[in-house]
């Protein structure tokens, strides 16, 4: 039964936000450009709080307040997991533009530049594969310490999902894929998050000592997201009307997440 809910929910955290991230499609592109930050701050509050009001104060609980400053060791090694895992992504992802100056001519520059845009649309694909893997060990190590928990960290794990999904479909898009096709590898990367959660409930089964870890390093990862990946987007917007709007929303991530993480304790 822990297994079935861990596929089902890995699987909604995974394949359902590119579903949902298809909404968009039937949006107009302004009408979504407005709309994708709003998205971006909603996520940026939930993840925060699954991080400081679930997950964290969950593995602090789980290993005792003896192993907190193991559990803080084990958060700033997350957060520098995570920054050399970002920086690697980046640097695969601008290898590809080191020919660029060698090329000569519009037809050369315009070889070059379709061989940058299939190189991204790869690498999206490799990225999210990776990513989704990670989602899905924390989920299922989320179920593994109490499925409320669980159903915390999904919600979670969709709402910066939803976004993210977007900008990799456009990115595919632009790297010649048909929509359908791109719709299709988005989705199949969500198999990753299943894959990745099977994996997980395995191992951590068989180690549940290293939950209150996992747990530490899995806020660790929504910390990095939040305040690395979103919040740098959301703060090159100075208008006072924007910012208030972006303030309400990431307060409202909090709350769903607070609010959700009660109901689920009851």
């Amino acid at each position: 039964m822990l297994l079935a809910s861990i596929v089902v929910f890995s699987a909604l955290g995974g394949i359902a936000s590119a579903a949902l991230a298809v909404v968009f499609l039937w949006i107009p592109e302004p009408r979504a450009a407005r709309l994708l930050p709003h998205f971006v701050s909603f996520a940026t509050g939930a993840l925060l709080g699954a991080a400081l009001l679930a997950l964290l104060p969950e593995a602090i609980e789980r290993a005792g307040v003896a192993d907190a400053h193991a559990l803080g060791l084990t958060l700033i090694g997350g957060l520098g997991v995570f920054f050399v895992i970002e920086k690697l992504v980046l640097w695969w992802h601008l290898r590809p533009d080191e020919g660029a100056p060698h090329t000569h001519g519009d037809h050369g520059h315009g070889h070059a530049h379709a061989h940058r845009e299939r190189a991204a649309g790869v690498l999206v694909l490799i990225g999210d594969s990776l990513h989704n893997a990670l989602d899905g060990v924390v989920i299922a190590a989320a179920f593994l310490t109490s499925p409320p928990l669980g159903l915390v960290t999904t919600l979670a794990v969709a709402a910066h999902e939803i976004p993210h999904r977007v900008g990799d479909f456009a990115i595919l898009v632009q790297a010649g894929l048909s929509r359908r096709r791109a719709l299709e590898l988005n989705l199949a990367t969500g198999l990753a998050s299943v894959i990745g959660a099977v994996a997980a409930w395995w191992g951590l089964g068989r180690a549940l000592w290293v939950l209150p870890y996992a747990l530490a390093f899995a806020a660790a990862g929504f910390l990095y997201i939040a305040v690395a990946g979103l919040i740098p987007g959301l703060q090159r917007s100075a208008d006072p009307r924007a910012s208030s709007i972006q303030v309400i929303l990431i307060g409202s991530g909090i709350g769903v997440i607070a609010l959700a993480e009660r109901l689920a304790g009851q």
